[in-house]
This record gives C-alpha cells, structure tokens and sequence, in this order.
C-alpha cells in the first residue's frame, strides 16, 4: 500500500459559488481538505452539502472558485487521464458492446488492444460478457462496466460519485466488496460521494462529513477496520455511531 502520510490531493481555503437569476449561492465555504495517495475516502453529507461539487472540482470538471486545489503539487485546472470518473447513471453507449465501450474510452494506443481490453472485463467480473449490449445487462453490471472503463485508462485517482446509490440493497454489497477488491490490487487512491453511512464507513479509510448551507467540513474521521473489512463489530459500529451523531449534533 502506498505512503499514507502522501497527499495526492491537496485543498485550501476553497470556496464555491454558484451565481444564478435569484442571487448568489455558496455551495461550498473554506474547505480545507488533503487526500491520501493510495487511500480510500468517503465523502458523505446530506442534500446539499457540495459534496458532489467538491468531486467536480477535484475531477477538474468545475474550475470556477475561489482558493486553492491541488493534484500532486500542481494546480487541476481540467479533467484528464489521470482522474476516471464513475457516476450514478453508467453512461454507456447504448449501441456499443461491453468491449467497446471500455474501447472507446481508450487513447489511440490502446484501442486495438484486447488483451488490454480483457484485463478490465476480467478484472470486475464481466467474464463472458465482452460482446452485450447495456441493454442486456443488469444495473449492477452495467456499474461495473462504467468502473472498468474508468480504470482502463490508469488514472492517478477513482472518484465515484454515488455509483451504487440505484442499485438494490444486494447488488450494491457485492459491488461495495468488488470495489475494495480492486482498490487493493490496483493501489489507486479512490474518493467515494455517498449519503450512505454504512457504505462510507465499510469502504472509507478517511470519512468526511459534511455539512449544508454553505457546504463545510464537519468531521474528518479516521477509520481503522483491517483488511478485510467487515460490516459488523465493535470498531464498525463505533466508526459508523461517530459518523451518525454529526447528522444530529
């Protein structure tokens, strides 16, 4: 595992505001945020709370604000290779096969390579799959594609934005316990958006809370549940009635 005491991600002072017909609004205020390379964070909040916002602009996709954010030193001043994004909705191509959409989303040198391919399909259990369509697929399947995707092109960082938050109680545990599974193999730092407490404590190393209007930093806690993780014991439940009590304090 990599040096956790490395940021890949470094946030100062950082302010968000969003200028609208009814008036300015400040989705996030000061935060102040580092993320550990190789880790694996949980961002959780209720609605409202700039928790997606945050992501956006780590991902580079929003570059409007006020402070400092910072990838391996140097400002993020757009997306790129090196940050994969995993959203709610899968977005695959719906014409396209399994291989081709992780094709597709390939630079130039990689396209034509299906040994490549196949290391993803393989990698999130998709074996036997390479020729469906979205169509033929289950909501969780299709996630996994949309993971696969996203890491084909090896980024320096995973960030998820709620990807499991459609899926059924079941699937979205086996896909929770796939996450880790890859996490541990590919040593890539992985930030996870949730409302979902049980799943920001089960896959976060570091959760952050947050609260709404304006968003902020509420808590930052430290969670400790060895490898493999378990849903139940003492330090899960003392994480997770932590993490709980910020909703209500």
């Amino acid at each position: 595992m990599a040096d956790m005491t490395d940021s890949i991600i470094d946030i100062r002072n950082l302010t968000k505001t969003f200028h609208t017909d009814d008036g300015d609004v400040e989705a996030l205020h000061d935060v102040t945020l580092s993320l550990p390379r190789g880790g694996f964070t949980s961002i959780i909040g209720p609605s409202g709370c700039g928790k997606s916002t945050l992501l956006r602009i780590i991902g580079g996709l929003d570059t409007d604000y006020d402070g400092t954010a910072l990838m391996n030193g140097e400002p993020i001043d757009g997306p790129g290779r090196d940050k994969g994004f995993v959203f709610q909705d899968h977005r695959l191509l719906p014409w396209f096969s399994v291989r081709d959409n992780i094709r597709f989303a390939l630079p130039d040198d990689r396209k034509n390579d299906d040994d490549y391919i196949q290391e993803y399909i393989d990698l999130v259990g998709l074996t036997g799959f390479e020729k469906s369509l979205p169509k033929q697929l289950s909501g969780g399947m299709a996630q996994r594609v949309a993971i696969a995707r996203a890491l084909a092109n090896r980024p320096k960082i995973l960030l998820l934005d709620e990807p499991f938050g459609a899926l059924d109680a079941i699937t979205k545990i086996k896909l929770q316990d796939q996450l880790l599974r890859i996490w541990q193999a590919e040593h890539i730092t992985m930030v996870i958006v949730t409302h979902d407490i049980d799943e920001a404590v089960y896959l976060g190393q570091t959760v952050v809370v947050m609260k709404p209007h304006p968003g902020e930093i509420k808590r930052v806690e430290h969670v400790d549940l060895g490898v493999p993780r378990k849903r139940v014991g003492e330090a899960f439940n003392r994480a997770k009635d932590a993490i709980y009590t910020e909703f209500f304090a």
